[in-house]
């Protein structure tokens, strides 16, 4: 049977568990896994630099940065259901449309991929925000 107080979660691979549930725990939990998978969840071979889903599918052209730019748009959406202001979530969709503009620049773009993380900014931006509205969403990192 079931425990009705604990949220659904939803296994990953690399041992990511994924909640469902609209709580402000569920919806940090889900934009933590998803900036992770975009930004640092891969090691360029040979040194210990982390990149992501993000720069990799920014090396297919064109096509790459429009669904790089959708992931990232998840991140901003999830956002909006923790009901941050208008001006947060515009500054996280300024961080989403510098790195799609810039990304989609071949060569520059991809190597700008690498060094401006926009998801991992506008997961700050998140963060900030839940740490001052839900405190209780706050995790002690060690």
């Amino acid at each position: 049977m079931e425990n009705p107080d604990r949220p659904r979660v939803r296994p990953l691979p690399m041992g990511i568990e994924l909640p469902t549930g609209t709580d402000p725990v569920s919806i940090r939990k889900r934009i933590e896994a998803m900036e992770y998978v975009l930004e640092r969840s891969l090691v360029v071979p040979g040194t210990k630099f982390p990149i992501g889903l993000d720069t990799i599918i920014g090396f297919v052209p064109v096509l790459g940065d429009f669904i790089a730019a959708g992931l990232a748009a998840f991140i901003v959406w999830e956002a909006k259901n923790l009901g941050l202001p208008r001006w947060k979530l515009w500054r996280m969709l300024g961080n989403v449309a510098i790195d799609s503009a810039v990304g989609a620049v071949p060569i520059v773009g991809d190597a700008f991929d690498m060094v401006y993380r926009s998801n991992t900014k506008n997961l700050r931006i998140v963060k900030a925000h839940l740490d001052k509205h839900h405190p209780h969403t706050m995790v002690i990192e060690g």
